[in-house]
């Protein structure tokens, strides 16, 4: 277990200055596109899902918490909201470049996520838009606000220093744990449960996604690279993980049976898309 302990805490530590340099680049890219990326949102109307699963995919820390908040002051639709959530990617593009995956790997998952986000929202403009449509907007609700943020509002490289440190510290921590599991169990054990039984995969890591803190992405984004869950699972996993979206959502709106439906929906979609890409044999 010694030698479990200090390779996951070797290996994260090798990390933390790429994460570093990924998360300043970010910030800086947040800064010069968020205040456009909510503009265009505003301004998006019945193509809502095309500009919301385009602009969600852009590392942007705390969009997909704005979005709640545009759609709760209905500025959004739902199949916007949902195509935000779907494209957001939160730490897994900053995880998979400090791992140095290959960048058509990375380029691939992230088309992926932008199609199936403009598909379902539209999807679900078509089906469930009708079920917000008369709701009213809560008592005292500030369209201004700009939301929850995993940043610290304390400068672009503060920022970047304390956001790497944090996912370096989740990583060691998962790390840590699935090195205790491959120890007792064994990979081929463990990455054999989540890739032959059916839908075990795409259902665990759509739950896992579904935690709102960016420990989700990782967790799953960790799973995909050591092998242990595959493409399918991979995309159920970041699909559903929106970040602080759902937790801003369930914060802000007062109406909980609504809340509830889009969870259910975005999990229930998440899974499905999974399934398919599974099922298809599709690989990133």
């Amino acid at each position: 277990m010694r030698e479990v302990f200090l390779e996951a805490l070797v290996d994260s530590a090798k990390l933390w200055p790429f994460l570093f340099v990924t998360y300043l680049a970010m910030g800086v890219l947040e800064k010069m596109t968020s205040g456009k990326s909510k503009n265009l949102i505003k301004r998006a109307d019945s193509i809502g899902p095309i500009w919301g699963s385009l602009v969600g995919v852009i590392p942007q820390c705390g969009f997909s918490a704005a979005a709640s908040y545009f759609y709760i002051g209905r500025v959004i639709t739902l199949g916007t909201l949902i195509s935000i959530y779907m494209a957001t990617s939160d730490e897994m593009l900053p995880i998979l470049i400090s791992e140095q995956v290959a960048a058509s790997v990375i380029v691939k998952i992230l088309v992926a996520k932008v199609v199936i986000g403009m598909i379902t929202g539209f999807v679900v403009e078509f089906l469930f838009g009708w079920m917000v449509r008369h709701n009213r907007v809560p008592e005292g609700f500030d369209m201004n606000h700009g939301g929850d943020c995993c940043c610290c509002g304390t400068g672009v490289i503060l920022d970047a220093v304390i956001r790497a440190l944090k996912v370096t510290a989740f990583i060691f921590v998962i790390s840590l744990v699935i090195g205790g599991c491959i120890e007792f169990v064994g990979n081929g054990v463990l990455s054999s449960v989540f890739l032959q039984v059916p839908l075990l995969g795409e259902i665990v890591a759509g739950l896992i996604g579904l935690i709102p803190n960016c420990a989700a992405s990782v967790v799953i984004t960790q799973l995909y690279l050591d092998g242990i869950i595959g493409s399918g699972a991979l995309m159920s996993g970041l699909l559903v993980s929106a970040g602080v979206g759902l937790l801003v959502l369930f914060k802000e709106n007062h109406h909980m049976k609504e809340n509830l439906c889009i969870v259910v929906l975005l999990y229930g979609l998440s899974v499905l898309w999974g399934c398919v890409i599974t099922v298809l044999g599709i690989t990133f």
